[in-house]
């Protein structure tokens, strides 16, 4: 009997049955991330710091792109037993994730790194069982993705793994941002720094959304009109300066440095990486410019 594939049939992705809770309520976090734009419009206040309308905004955002990317993926594999409820575990977790930070804002606390009460606490420490379950199910899903072949375009295929790997260490380096941090709490220093201005949370958040950009590069080469081996190249090209800006953030980091504030080692992988992801970007732009210029053809083209 053959495997239910989902690339064999031609429905969207989203309506497979796995992935369409975390299509869902993804696009309700991505909402609720949106609508808190103009609540801080109106309400105002710092965009940096531990109360800041900062949290709703990126992580509704954030957390809604990655269960969307999920599903997205989770559509690729073949079906799995208990793949629907695990992915609706999955899209639940980040989804009540998201919400618990909405809270703490909204009742005017911190969200990360709180244990003035015992209800702060306890929200501070169910955000990281969450955060840890959905790291487990995102191993999976990399692990899934490596050893099998879904039948979609070899670019596409390789931004989806890049991706996958690029957000497996983010959410890694996630958790031991936590960990870093309450061990610092504990001592009672800055949990959000390491060294003199190191930031722990850089090297979390540079390449958390890889899993969106690269295949958006893929998607993007594919309707400019360049050919297979070159979207091919090119997005390796972009996964590897991906790499290299993480390499960079957790350098700056591991350092004691500000984001920016670089040395001459640093400078050297921040530069490698800005040329191996612009490269990519520039061909996409030649190839769309070049092909509006073109006249129609005759007759139809050939794929």
């Amino acid at each position: 009997m053959p495997e239910n594939t989902p690339e064999t049939r031609a429905d969207p992705w989203w309506t497979d049955r796995r992935a369409r809770p975390l299509a869902v309520l993804g696009a309700v976090m991505v909402a609720s991330g949106l609508l808190h734009l103009p609540v801080w419009a109106v309400l105002g206040g710092p965009w940096e710091g531990p109360v800041t309308w900062r949290k709703p905004i990126l992580f509704g955002i954030s957390g809604g792109l990655t269960a969307i990317s999920l599903g997205w993926v989770w559509a690729m594999l073949p079906q799995r037993r208990g793949d629907r409820l695990l992915a609706a575990a999955t899209a639940w977790a980040l989804f009540v994730e998201v919400l618990l930070i909405d809270v703490q804002r909204w009742r005017g606390v911190g969200s990360h790194f709180n244990r003035d009460t015992p209800l702060d606490s306890f929200l501070f420490d169910a955000m990281g069982v969450l955060i840890v379950a959905v790291t487990l199910v995102i191993a999976d899903l990399t692990v899934r993705l490596l050893v099998r072949q879904p039948r979609v375009p070899a670019d596409m295929l390789l931004a989806a793994r890049g991706g996958m790997i690029l957000l497996l260490v983010s959410c890694v380096l996630g958790i031991w941002v936590g960990m870093h941090g309450e061990a610092r709490m504990q001592a009672g220093l800055d949990p959000v720094r390491l060294g003199g201005a190191g930031v722990p949370k850089f090297p979390h958040g540079v390449v958390i959304h890889a899993v969106q950009w690269l295949p958006a590069l893929a998607w993007a080469m594919r309707q400019a009109g360049l050919a297979a081996a070159a979207r091919l190249w090119l997005v390796a090209a972009a996964a590897a300066g991906s790499t290299l800006f993480l390499v960079y953030a957790v350098a700056q980091t591991a350092l004691g440095r500000a984001r920016f504030d670089v040395v001459p080692a640093t400078a050297a992988v921040l530069a490698a990486s800005v040329a191996c992801l612009l490269v990519p970007v520039a061909f996409t732009a030649w190839a769309w410019i070049r092909d509006r210029r073109s006249p129609p053809p005759a007759a139809g083209r050939i794929a």
